[in-house]
């Protein structure tokens, strides 16, 4: 492969699968079942923020706050799809591979989602918000992983391409 396709691909490959990903949202909207709100797809969103803050941790760092931020990303996320905060399953996996997890990130990330019980937990009694944690296995929950699948796996499949392209 010459220096100038590497090149190409580099930058072209993350855009391609963007728009197949932005694609796939766009059906999943007209074709749900359940009534699409804008809500629906902040988890997505969310999602993919947390991924690039954990994308962008140094080496050696320390990642204490990085948990802390993703915890509160998947808290509030959490409000329109409940089951989101099995990601963090995935995290912990992530920062043990790179050698960045120990017990003072697993209680910053603890911290994070304490954080938003408490303040969901007065919303919920002050009748601000509804508690949609009550309904944490529901089957119409389950709608809202397509978007927030299909924009995590493109981040992945996109960042590894990018990487294997940069290592050439």
């Amino acid at each position: 492969m010459t220096r100038q396709t590497q090149n190409l691909l580099y930058h072209l490959l993350p855009a391609v699968l963007g728009l197949l990903a932005a694609g796939a949202i766009v059906l999943w909207v007209f074709l749900s079942p359940a009534p699409f709100r804008i809500g629906s797809l902040t988890p997505a969103f969310l999602s993919l923020v947390a991924a690039a803050i954990l994308r962008h941790i140094e080496r050696h760092g320390s990642s204490q706050e990085q948990c802390f931020q993703v915890a509160l990303m998947m808290g509030v996320s959490s409000y329109w799809l409940p089951t989101v905060v099995f990601l963090t399953i995935p995290v912990w996996a992530y920062l043990i591979y790179r050698n960045l997890f120990n017990s003072r990130s697993f209680f910053a990330t603890l911290l994070g989602y304490g954080v938003v019980a408490a303040w969901a937990s007065v919303a919920v009694y002050m009748d601000w918000i509804d508690n949609p944690w009550a309904e944490f296995w529901s089957t119409k929950n389950a709608y809202g992983w397509i978007p927030t699948g299909v924009l995590l796996v493109t981040y992945i499949v996109s960042t590894i391409v990018r990487q294997t392209l940069r290592a050439r």
